[in-house]
């Protein structure tokens, strides 16, 4: 336990940009032939797993329960640069099938080589699409998706701090699978948004300070199914955050009082669709007009537009299926992981590194021709989304 401007923060609590030995201190005593040596070492994080540097830590105390400390590794960030705060975004991620068998294997090597991109920016995240539970009867829906709690350690491990679970398969084991997630939740101390035993907690941001730059970052679904029907989250019940919700844009309200950059996560859109559908563009337009510096989204399955508005804030409107029980041999397999850096609480760049599903299951760091087709592809459909391939001016 760490004690920091009257907050208790856990291990697992601060992010992997502030891990650092705190002191090592041996006392020799030449005379008396006796040795002091006192190590006083821990691996800190804010809500989750970040890189090494250092920053002002902001606890969120309307998240989840904080858990467990992270496995260490060797950071792979580089050294942290005051006022500015790079941030990644993968898209679908899941345990299901031959992702289920990774889990099943080793939950610290599930993501395989993808760790080592994951866990390049100081804040990385993912949108977990499954219910975290065992056992239970599923919905009666086409498709229902179920991991247990080793899920989120495979989520730390691969370099990610935080993950949405607002989206249309977090409920697909009804109640009893929701209350067993929550709880999965809490005991993992892994930071997750857009979920919560009621509406106060789903709608809650994850509130930490990176480098210097107070982050907010909430998230909501937009998929109208019977999970948004049954699952949405009220004044007393479990549930996700519902994008269609009042709730949705009092929040990023609230949450621009309290932070430089605000980032909403959006389960949204057509599916197999490349282009934003109206709901997307309205939900987009609301929120930055609320207060959102940057909107990302997945559920379409495949990539969709990315780029910036002319009021300067940042719209990616789909990522795809980052780690994926089955691959289609088209472009739901094209993926691929989107660094954000703000500075001066203004996007100022952004780059995305192409991903392709592997026979595993696993969004592989694209090379050569692979690489260079999935380029033109996000270029190309950012074509109907209305957004810019570079920052406005100012």
């Amino acid at each position: 336990m760490l004690r920091i401007g009257g907050y208790t923060l856990h291990a697992s609590a601060v992010p992997r940009t502030f891990r650092s030995n705190i002191l090592l201190a041996c006392a020799i005593s030449a005379l008396l032939a006796l040795a002091a040596c006192t190590a006083r070492g821990s691996s800190v994080s804010t809500q989750g797993s970040t890189r090494s540097g250092s920053s002002t830590i902001t606890a969120n105390r309307s998240a989840a329960p904080l858990l467990s400390a992270p496995a260490s590794r060797t950071p792979s960030a580089p050294p942290a640069t005051p006022g500015q705060v790079s941030i990644a975004f993968a898209g679908d991620v899941h345990f299901a099938d031959r992702t289920a068998t990774r889990l099943a294997a080793d939950p610290a090597t599930a993501f395989g080589p993808s760790a080592a991109v994951l866990s390049k920016a100081d804040l990385t995240m993912v949108n977990l699409e499954t219910s975290v539970s065992v056992g239970g009867s599923p919905q009666s829906k086409s498709f229902t998706f179920q991991a247990p709690p080793s899920a989120f350690t495979a989520l730390r491990d691969a370099g990610i701090d935080i993950a949405t679970m607002a989206n249309n398969h977090a409920a697909d084991y009804g109640s009893a699978g929701l209350s067993q997630t929550l709880r999965a939740i809490g005991a993992s101390h892994f930071p997750v948004v857009g979920i919560g035993a009621n509406a106060a907690a789903a709608y809650a941001p994850y509130l930490v300070t990176v480098n210097g730059v107070r982050l907010a970052i909430l998230a909501a679904s937009q998929v109208q199914d019977e999970t948004l029907a049954n699952f949405s989250a009220g004044t007393s019940s479990p549930g996700i955050a519902n994008a269609y919700s009042d709730r949705l844009i009092a929040a990023v309200r609230a949450a621009r009082t309290k932070a430089d950059a605000v980032i909403v996560y959006v389960h949204w859109g057509t599916e197999y669709s490349s282009c934003p559908n109206g709901d997307q563009r309205s939900l987009a337009d609301a929120l930055t007009a609320a207060g959102a510096l940057a909107v990302v989204g997945t559920h379409a399955h495949v990539l969709e537009g990315a780029g910036w508005r002319p009021d300067g804030s940042y719209v990616a409107y789909g990522l795809g299926n980052y780690f994926w029980w089955m691959s289609f041999g088209n472009n739901q397999d094209d993926n691929g992981v989107l660094t954000l850096t703000i500075k001066d609480k203004r996007v100022s760049a952004a780059a995305f590194d192409p991903s392709h599903l592997d026979a595993r299951g696993i969004g592989m760091p694209a090379t050569g021709t692979l690489r260079q087709r999935i380029l033109a592809e996000w270029q190309q459909v950012r074509g109907c989304s209305g957004l810019q391939a570079t920052a406005p001016a100012g």
